[in-house]
């Protein structure tokens, strides 16, 4: 009755949702009993050990020198030789970029199905369930599994990490798995990472994002600054990406990220359902724009009916200030 949990990694470091995903699993083995084991995809099993103070018992490494950066088809091969291992009753992984390509793929070799974009998941009685938005959001739905084991995405930022349990290590084993380096059907040839330093968008705690509002995209400088001063990570709405102002890994939607900070802060965004899809799962929305009848300020915590080129700089000024 054990929890697998694909340990994500980038750049050989563990990533936050791995760690979120370690806590949910912790949560559910309380209830359905067993052990919680990490399965790691990587070039090196490096601090794996660690992971037990987030909730892990056991670790199975997959290491192979191709693992240095992600590989679907072998991720995918070692991730289902994983389940193979240890007859899991869920597995989880992160809605991050990686997990949304891995997930379907491990589903797809084991022939079960996979709830995506979980928002809560339940084992009341024994029985898994899971809670996920549809309709843009508009909606949710409850999914059940009939076939085991279970699989399911975990929206970053919606799960809390298990409180650490100092000098807990968890035990890390070799795994073998079945797959041909030689041949693969596609490369990674490089990635590109966001500029300024800035965490990215799924993993952020505070996001400041702008819309047409701004008028033009020398204007953002706005935006930035107020995440400057919030040590927020810069996003964006699908019409500023389109326009050329931002790029593409700059987008918050249902066609860009999704995502769920403990802040959100919309700056001349007007609210288009796309955008809601993507954020409105923020624990705190913040909007600022001067058409009181912008559908932003019906999922807003907090609005500001007012010009955002007189609104920010002042905002970001009084932040400065309590700094």
């Amino acid at each position: 009755m054990s929890i697998l949990v694909y340990i994500e990694q980038r750049d050989g470091k563990i990533r936050s949702v791995a760690r979120e995903a370690l806590g949910e699993a912790k949560r559910l083995a309380a209830t359905l009993g067993g052990p919680v084991v990490g399965v790691h995809c990587g070039a090196s099993d490096e601090g794996l050990a660690s992971l037990g103070e987030a909730g892990a018992e056991k670790v199975l490494s997959a290491k192979h020198e191709a693992f240095a950066r992600y590989e679907g088809a072998g991720y995918a091969a070692a991730v289902a030789a994983a389940v193979k291992s240890v007859s899991p009753k869920l597995v989880i992984f992160g809605a991050s970029s990686i997990g949304k390509d891995l997930a379907p793929r491990v589903a797809a070799l084991l022939g079960v199905g996979l709830a995506a974009d979980c928002t809560s998941l339940d084992a009341a009685g024994g029985k898994l369930t899971a809670r996920r938005p549809v309709m843009a959001g508009k909606a949710f739905e409850r999914v059940a599994f009939p076939l085991e084991p279970a699989m399911a995405t975990l929206r970053p930022k919606v799960f809390a990490p298990a409180p650490p349990e100092a000098g807990r290590s968890a035990s890390v084993e070799p795994l073998a798995f079945p797959w041909d380096a030689s041949k693969p059907r596609a490369v990674v040839t490089g990635t590109t990472g966001a500029t300024g330093g800035r965490p990215d968008l799924t993993e952020s705690e505070i996001i400041v994002s702008g819309g047409r509002g701004l008028k033009g995209p020398e204007n953002f400088t706005l935006v930035e600054q107020l995440a400057d001063a919030l040590g927020a990570t810069v996003g964006a709405s699908r019409a500023v990406v389109d326009a050329g102002w931002r790029p593409h890994g700059d987008q918050v939607g249902q066609t860009g990220k999704t995502v769920s900070p403990k802040l959100y802060v919309a700056v001349g965004i007007s609210g288009a359902i796309q955008h809601l899809a993507g954020m409105s799962s923020s624990r705190c929305i913040v909007a600022i724009n001067k058409d009181a009848d912008a559908p932003i300020f019906k999922v807003a915590d907090y609005g500001v009916v007012g010009d955002l080129f007189e609104v920010v700089p002042a905002l970001t000024e009084a932040i400065r200030k309590l700094h």
